[in-house]
Order: C-alpha cells, then sequence, then structure tokens
C-alpha cells in the first residue's frame, strides 16, 4: 500500500482535539497530595541551618523533604545513555545552593494553599558567597568555586576540573593551520554570542507518582526519556529498577526540556515518604528559573580563504556557560564542531570548546543543541569572507559546501563525549536547496552588495532599508554507535497489529510517522496499527527522543520488526496456500503469492493461534545507529531596518530542506515551520534578563516575547526529496535543523541592509540601532572592540 508519502492523520490527532487523550495534568487520584519546592533566593550560599519542623507539624503536610533527610546520591539530571557524558554534579537536595531557583526543600500537603503555607514555614540561613554571573569570570584566578563538593565526579573518563569551573572540554586539530591561514588572500575572525532561551513548552515540567496494587512505584511524567527517567530515579532513591514503572502519556511540547530529570527524583521521595500520590506542576515563573535554557555560548571562528573562495583553514573556539550544572555540557559543545565544521570542504580544521559552570540558570537540551549557536558564528564569518573577496554569499557556500560521497577528518575526531564515528555522506540534496530556496526569495533580483552605509534596497520612506541574507546547515540523525531504539509488533485474529514503541511522541507525531511505517512494510493502513509508546513496562527500550533520533533510528527498528512479522505471515500463508513463498507480497490485508492467489490476514491470524502449529505472529527488534546522517538545509531572510529606530521587519523567510524521504508531509512541514518560528523568536525577541545578584527578571510572557501570529508575514518550507539509503524507507530527521537558520540569516541580511554586523542576539531596536551607529561612525561595516583582520586585499 502506498501508505509512506501521505500525510495521514495523526493516529492521536482525534483524541486531542475532543479532549480525550490526557496530559499528565489531566490525571487525578484519591488522596492526591500537591507537591511545592522552595526555591534558593541567592545565587550562591551555604545553607548553615535548616528548621523544617514547623512545616510538619502544619495540618494537611504529609512529607517535607531537605537535605539532612534525603539520600545523598550524585548523578546528573540529563536523560542520556548510560554511562552518562554529563558529569555526576547533582545531588537530590544539598547543603549549597548555585544559582538562584536552585532547589531548598519541598514540601507535600493535600491542597496547594497547606503546600505554600509550609513552604513560609520553613526557616533557613544562607551564609551567601560571592557569585560568578559571567562566563567570561569562571576560570579567573581566585574566582569562587562553584563546585567544590568532593563527590562530584565524571562518569566517563573526560576532561573535568571543578575546582576551576570546568564542566567540560575538548579539542582537536587536524591538517596544519598556520599554512593554511598563511595561504590566505583574506582571514576574518570574530567573536559571536548566542544568547540563552527557554524551550517555553505549552505545558510546563509536571510529575505524578503514585504506588500501585502491587506497591510498585509509578511515575506517571511528562518527559522526553522514559528510559533514562527510570533509571536515574532509581539511583537517586537507591531502588531497583524493578520497583519502578515510567509513564509517558500525553505531552504539551518538549523541545530538548524534557530530556532532563527534574521533578521525577522529588515527587517519587514525596510519594514514597508520605505513601499517597502526589503531583509536582511548575509555574510558568519556575519553568522560566528553575527548568533549563539554551546554553549561552560565546563562539570565536577564523577563516581564512584564497580570492577564488577556496577555504584554506577553519578554527572553532567555544566557550559555553553550562550555568550551575554542568547538564549536556560537553556534548553542547561537541556538537557546536561536530554539527557545524563538517559542512564546509576545508583541510585544516581546529576546534575547541570549554563549559565552564557559573551561578545562572542550568543549561541544557534545546532543539539545535549546539549546532544553533555555532551555526551563528559560522555562517556570518563565512557572509563576512564573502563581502572581503568581493563573492555573492550563496555562491561561496555552493563552492565549497560539501556532497554526496564525501567525508570530513571532522566525522571521526569529534563525537559527544568521545571520539566520532568516521562516515561518508551519502544523501545530500543542498545545491537543490540553495537554488530552490534562491528562487522562492528572489535572491538573484535582490542581492547586492552593500557599500558601507549605503541599502542594498531603498524603500519609498529614506529611514527603511531592506536586505536579503542566507545560511546554509546541517544537523545530524540519531548519535551513531551510542544510541539504540526497539519496536514490538504483534498481529491479531483481525488482521491489525499492536505496536509498542519505547519512542516518544512529543506532539511531533512520531507515532503516526511509526505507525505509517509499520502499516507500509505490512501492506495495511495506519488504522491497522494499534500504537503505543513511552511506558517501561510495557513497551520496549529506547533512547528517547532526542538527537533527531526518532523517524531514523526508531524507524529502523520498527521496519526491523515489521519486516520480521512480514517473513512470518508469508511462511504461514504459503502454509496454507501449499505454495512456495518465494515473490508473495503483502497487499490490502492479503498475501498475494506470484500465481494470483490470496489469503487474507484475519486467516492468516486465527491459523497461526489455533492450527497445529501454533504461535503468535510476532517480533521485537532493535535498531543501532552506525551512522548520522546530516538533515541539509538552505534558509533566507528578507527584512527592512529602520535605521532611525533599528526596528527589524520580517519581510520574507524561505527554508529549503534535504530531510530524505518525508514519511508524513504535512508533519514534517509542520516541524519545519515549527523550527523556523522557533528560531525566528531567538533572533528578533527572546531573551533572559538578570538583575546584578542573578535573578531572573524575565521570567513570564509578560517580559519574555515570543513570537506571535502579528510578529510572522511570511514563512516558507520547500522540502527537497533525497533517499537516505540507511534511513526507514529513505527518511533521515527534520524537526531540529531549521531552528538553526534565523540567527545567522537574520544578521546577514541585517548587514546587508545596513553594513552594521550584530554578534550578539536578539536583534532589538536598541543593539541594531547602537551596531548602525558604530559601523557609521567608523566607516566601516565592524562593531567596536570584535574587528576583521584582512590581508592582502586591503
Amino acid at each position: 500500500m502506498n501508505i509512506v508519502g501521505q500525510s495521514k492523520e495523526k493516529v492521536d490527532g482525534l483524541g486531542l482535539v475532543t479532549g480525550r487523550r490526557k496530559f499528565v495534568d489531566d490525571f487525578d487520584m484519591p488522596g492526591m497530595l500537591v507537591g511545592r519546592l522552595l526555591a534558593s533566593p541567592h545565587a550562591h550560599a551555604v545553607i548553615t541551618r535548616i528548621d523544617i519542623s514547623k512545616a510538619e507539624k502544619l495540618p494537611g503536610v504529609h512529607a517535607v523533604l531537605c537535605h539532612t533527610n534525603v539520600p545523598r546520591v550524585a548523578h546528573t539530571t540529563a536523560g542520556q545513555g548510560f554511562p552518562e557524558p554529563s558529569p555526576y554534579d547533582t545531588f537530590m537536595f544539598d547543603r549549597k545552593v548555585r544559582y538562584v531557583g536552585d532547589r531548598v526543600a519541598a514540601v507535600a500537603a493535600e491542597t496547594g494553599e497547606i503546600a505554600g503555607e509550609a513552604l513560609s514555614l520553613i526557616r533557613v540561613e544562607f551564609d551567601v558567597l560571592p557569585a560568578i554571573l559571567d562566563a567570561k569570570q569562571a576560570m579567573a584566578p581566585g574566582a569562587p568555586v562553584i563546585h567544590d563538593e568532593p563527590d562530584a565526579r565524571v562518569a566517563i573518563p573526560v576532561e573535568y576540573d571543578p575546582g576551576r569551573n570546568v564542566a567540560a572540554h575538548t579539542k582537536f586539530s587536524v591538517g596544519d593551520l598556520d599554512k593554511g591561514y598563511a595561504d590566505a588572500d583574506v582571514v576574518v575572525e570574530r567573536e559571536y554570542l548566542a544568547h540563552r532561551a527557554q524551550h517555553c513548552p505549552i505545558e510546563p515540567h509536571v510529575t505524578l507518582c503514585y504506588h500501585d496494587e502491587d506497591g510498585r512505584l509509578v511515575v506517571c511524567t511528562s518527559t522526553q526519556v522514559p528510559f533514562h527517567a527510570r533509571r536515574i530515579v532509581a539511583q537517586c532513591l537507591q531502588m531497583p529498577v524493578r520497583d519502578i514503572r515510567v509513564i509517558k502519556p500525553r505531552i504539551g511540547g518538549g523541545f530538548g526540556s524534557k530530556q532532563e530529570i527534574l521533578l521525577e527524583d522529588v515527587c517519587a521521595m514525596l510519594a514514597v515518604r508520605s505513601r499517597k500520590p502526589v503531583k509536582i506542576l511548575y509555574s510558568r515563573e519556575e519553568e522560566f528559573a528553575s527548568s533549563r535554557t539554551r546554553h549561552e555560548i560565546a563562539v570565536t571562528v577564523k577563516i581564512g580563504a584564497k580570492r577564488d573562495g577556496t577555504l584554506t583553514a577553519v578554527s572553532m573556539n567555544a566557550l559555553s556557560d553550562t550555568g550551575a550544572y554542568g547538564s549536556h555540557a560537553l556534548t553542547v559543545a561537541c556538537n557546536c564542531g561536530s554539527k557545524v565544521l563538517p559542512l564546509y570542504r576545508c583541510d585544516n580544521v581546529s576546534f575547541e570548546a570549554t563549559a565552564v559552570y557559573t551561578n545562572l540558570p542550568v543549561g541544557g537540551a534545546y532543539r539545535g543543541y549546539g549546532a544553533t549557536q555555532a551555526a551563528f558564528a559560522m555562517e556570518c564569518v563565512l557572509d563576512e569572507i564573502a563581502y572581503k573577496i568581493g563573492m555573492d554569499p550563496l555562491k561561496l557556500r555552493q563552492l565549497n559546501h560539501i556532497r554526496s560521497g564525501e567525508t570530513s577528518p571532522v566525522f571521526a575526531a569529534l563525537g559527544e563525549g568521545r571520539a566520532g564515528v568516521e562516515q561518508r555522506i551519502g544523501s545530500c540534496k543542498l545545491a537543490e536547496c540553495i537554488e530552490e530556496g534562491a528562487k522562492a526569495i528572489g535572491w538573484h533580483g535582490k542581492f547586492t552588495q552593500p557599500s558601507g552605509k549605503s541599502p542594498s534596497t531603498v524603500t519609498a520612506a529614506s529611514a527603511k532599508r531592506r536586505g536579503i541574507g542566507i545560511a546554509t546547515l546541517m544537523q545530524g540523525s540519531s548519535i551513531p554507535e551510542i544510541d539504540m531504539g526497539a519496536a514490538s509488533i504483534k498481529m491479531n485474529e483481525d488482521g491489525s497489529f499492536n505496536m509498542l514503541v519505547g519512542a516518544t511522541d512529543l506532539g511531533t507525531g512520531s507515532d503516526t510517522v511509526l505507525a505509517q511505517i509499520a502499516a507500509e512494510t505490512l501492506g495495511v493502513d495506519t488504522a491497522d496499527i494499534i500504537a503505543y509508546s513511552s511506558d517501561t513496562d510495557m513497551t520496549p527500550f529506547d533512547v528517547g527522543a532526542y538527537a533527531s533520533s526518532t523517524t531514523y533510528l526508531s524507524g529502523n527498528a520498527v521496519l526491523n520488526a515489521a519486516s520480521a512479522v512480514k517473513e512470518q505471515i508469508i511462511t504461514v500463508a504459503a502454509e496454507i496456500a501449499h505454495l512456495p513463498p518465494a515473490g508473495a507480497a503483502l497487499s490490502n490485508k492479503s498475501v498475494v503469492f506470484a500465481d494470483g492467489t490470496s489469503v487474507p490476514f484475519d486467516r492468516i491470524a486465527n491459523y497461526a493461534l489455533y492450527a497445529k502449529n501454533q504461535f503468535q505472529i510476532a517480533a521485537t527488534k532493535s535498531a543501532v545507529s552506525h551512522t548520522s546522517p546530516p538533515p541539509f538545509a538552505a534558509h533566507f531572510a528578507e527584512v527592512e531596518v529602520d535605521i532611525e529606530t533599528g526596528e527589524v521587519t520580517l519581510l520574507n523567510y524561505v527554508a529549503a530542506v534535504d530531510c530524505g524521504t518525508e514519511i508524513n508531509p504535512k508533519l514534517a512541514r509542520g516541524q519545519t515551520h515549527g523550527a523556523v518560528v522557533n528560531g525566528i523568536g531567538y533572533a528578533l525577541m527572546e531573551e533572559f534578563i538578570f538583575n546584578g545578584k542573578g535573578r531572573l527578571l524575565s521570567d513570564s510572557f509578560f517580559t519574555y516575547k515570543i513570537p506571535g501570529t502579528r510578529d510572522l508575514r511570511s514563512v516558507v518550507a520547500i522540502h527537497v526529496a533525497s533517499h537516505e539509503a540507511t534511513g526507514p524507507y529513505g527518511a533521515k530527521s527534520v524537526s531540529e535543523i531549521s531552528i538553526n537558520g534565523a540567527l545567522p540569516a537574520i544578521a546577514n541580511a541585517i548587514f546587508n541592509a545596513t553594513g552594521a554586523r550584530l554578534t550578539r542576539g536578539p536583534f532589538t531596536p536598541e543593539r541594531v540601532l547602537n551596531a548602525i551607529r558604530r559601523a557609521t561612525q567608523e566607516g566601516h561595516p565592524c562593531p567596536d572592540r570584535i574587528c576583521c583582520r584582512a590581508t592582502n586585499l586591503g
């Protein structure tokens, strides 16, 4: 049947729009308690005394937790494969707090009002310590040591130096950098700062914990990583994994923020102590201050190039602010290089990244995962190279981007927390993406070289300048030689199938995509696939929804399981029909043999279940990534800049993407549209603002702006078909890549319009106006303090 490539309705769509499908907060249980957390008011302090006695005695309070009455177990909150590459620097509660919003205590009470009163009765005395609020000060001599506890450690052999506030460090170099730069006609070096951002899922973090009729602990939680959550909860509570079940119902978005174990351990401990169901739901303010953010990373890129556009040397240095804990510190830093540097051919490449602790909110996984931050610097410096040699930035990218059959030394040199995996590009339609995207936005009729302060296009209003910018991108599809997913499929008497997958649908539609892969293989419609996902008791293992792995990795597991079931079906049908199985095919819920004989699925299923050779037609299969085929994209932005106010209006945005085969085109393009809008918000408006003591001031949607419909004019998604031989039916990932383009593409468009380089986001009117003024005063498009160096071309 023609199922793959069709925009099938989401298998949970009707249930969602009618309200029948449940999210964690929809569940209620008799005697359920409300859990609340007491947060630190200080960025860095030691708790010298804590008294919870009055809170414990308050009527209606059933449990109170703090560092004095829970096990001290070092762990990471990062939901990653075991052993995790993130440091074990976190405790359920600690006598030291490391950012405003850090955990101090927790209560479980019969109502929210009682829980709030109980928190107010907890008496805490702090010895306030000096705080580090700037990553560039973290390694300075005499800087306060944020993690001075002796039990902080790493689980794998990687560089970790908490005494210098270094949470992670990695580097590599290939070729001869000195010679590469010496051979260049032009060299540009500049630092770009990719700022913090919040994921802003519509559903905040929420967890419900209770004991089932057998006394086992059930954790019903809004998570991207059910199996990792089970492992880490067991670790924190010092319980056997067999005594814990994690269930992920419907989830209201994650974007990486729910690849963390943030509430599950505390909620579970409150349920264990109270022997009652407990639910904890973050408020929006807590979601901003106490969940996770995008790592703020200062990325310095240096590129050397010949006059003809050949790149002779590329180096990247990243300083990442991981915040108070090292969740995902190493892997995000590694991805700055591994998901950006291979995009362009160059023999001389170096990379170094350091992640440091500060007393600010914790960085974590966020869609794009390091590539977002590094692409900003790489794509803008590449643009600067183009302008210096007098070449169209589009042509410079066409000359240098990687193509099918090619490789990069970066693949083998840099993995996630260890050496990478050598790989060669299979599918790549980036050239077509550039052509299609340029055509859609009208690049060749709109692009001209700016002359410093002069606009490339002038509208009727003299204060308005228009410009156009480009960024080309790559990402990955799962983590090679680390990630694994599994799927189980069994046949029912009526020819329908149960599909059990550990993969986690975040609202992205992965249950539907995986059902389509199974249906295509088994010759049925998606309505005949009963999908059930994300339950550690019922579904086979899967790493979860991260690293753009679900369609590619979990999809391959489903394909393997369905293929095994298909072979069993054909074998039984051949026995029924007394025909050889060779050449038989599955179509319309029947097995069709070469001579035209057809055996329906319901007959096959009942024969297998009740005939003399009785067995259940079923299979459980796994898939492991041996490569990480990149999706590719070309993004284009057209802006209008008011040079009197600095206001930027995004007129048009085009994202042309190669994601292999679209299993479900509507869902795939929805991912591209969503990621682009996510990136536009990051580029133009989203910003964390702190006071001088590390307290977050932008902790609501009144003070932290995200895009609304009035902020968007035209966003066009173009998907260019390719076929990835290692992916299920030719598919590779799509969900992350398109968040990476807006920051550099819009920055490049602003430069094209005004001659002013924006080196940090978001591009607020104030920042844009200041950059224009600096460029005007200096007579060239370089902001003060950070200037390019050109050789030979003057």
